[in-house]
């Protein structure tokens, strides 16, 4: 049967459409695919409970992860020496760390800085029961104190460090986390202990008001949100980006604030000079040997 040259034009036109949007429809899918956002997991120090951690840092990890490339999924571990092994096999994509850890984990996987608090310097403290008859750090030579893990920056390295310079010796009991401290404090199980000024400020009023300062240590450059090599570039651009613009809006601020965090600011891996001058290394008991 012979076609018309009308309808073979007609055929032909069909059959091209339907390819084209065949091919259109698979373009689609494939761009699709490639815009989905990248699942990122956001480890935390644990420096309070865990339940505690995720009820303040989800609704800021949600925000930064609105209309964005990625989704930033809250994690952190039961102690601080869990989290320290975790750091160390490289299982957080992002983490927020402390400054000797960011000195550790920097060199090795290599975990680069992001962002730190703006004009934020990091002092730890040394708390005991507000009724206490210690004055002064010596007073508590002898005494059994409380601290979160050996490497917790300025809540156990920078006390002990200053302990031990004043010829203070003490008993110590490491309890896992801030909180820990705290409540072993209030409770009197220990004659004082470690912590940092944000974690006793967020710490139920119930344990603080039995507490107060006993003394603090100078300042240094604060935690890190540091994020790993194999995160593409595009995304750490665009992530720091999210951290220094989130405080300019009502609720950024607001969430910094209820997580007693200042506004962020880029950071370059040479800003913990200062704590890598301290040598903390065999002092903090290597990370490498506290599995065994």
């Amino acid at each position: 049967m012979k076609i018309s040259p009308w309808l073979n034009t007609y055929l032909l036109s069909s059959i091209a459409l339907f390819f084209c949007g065949v091919f259109a429809m698979q373009a689609s899918d494939t761009e699709h695919t490639v815009n989905e956002p990248s699942n990122l997991t956001f480890g935390v120090v644990p420096q309070q409970a865990a339940s505690t951690l995720a009820r303040k840092w989800s609704p800021l990890l949600a925000a930064l992860s609105q209309n964005a490339t990625f989704q930033l999924h809250f994690a952190t571990a039961p102690d601080i020496p869990t989290f320290e092994r975790r750091l160390a096999k490289g299982e957080y994509d992002i983490a927020y760390m402390n400054p000797y850890h960011f000195t550790v984990f920097n060199e090795s996987p290599g975990y680069q800085a992001l962002v730190k608090e703006q004009g934020k310097k990091i002092t730890g403290i040394i708390v005991v029961q507000k009724g206490s008859k210690a004055q002064s750090l010596s007073d508590l030579d002898g005494q059994l104190l409380a601290f979160p893990a050996p490497a917790a920056f300025a809540a156990s390295v920078l006390p002990r460090a200053n302990l031990k310079i004043k010829g203070i010796n003490n008993q110590i009991k490491y309890v896992g986390s801030h909180d820990s401290v705290y409540l072993a404090v209030a409770q009197g199980l220990v004659a004082g202990g470690g912590g940092v000024k944000r974690t006793f400020k967020t710490m139920d009023k119930e344990v603080t008001e039995q507490l107060r300062v006993l003394w603090e240590t100078p300042g240094y450059t604060p935690h890190a949100v540091a994020i790993h090599p194999r995160v593409p570039v595009s995304v750490r651009e665009e992530l720091m980006i999210k951290f220094t613009q989130f405080s300019s809006t009502q609720e950024g601020y607001m969430l910094l604030e209820g997580l007693g965090f200042k506004p962020f600011e880029a950071a370059n891996s040479r800003d913990w000079n200062d704590v890598r001058a301290l040598g903390l290394g065999s002092f903090s008991q290597p990370l490498e040997t506290k599995d065994k």
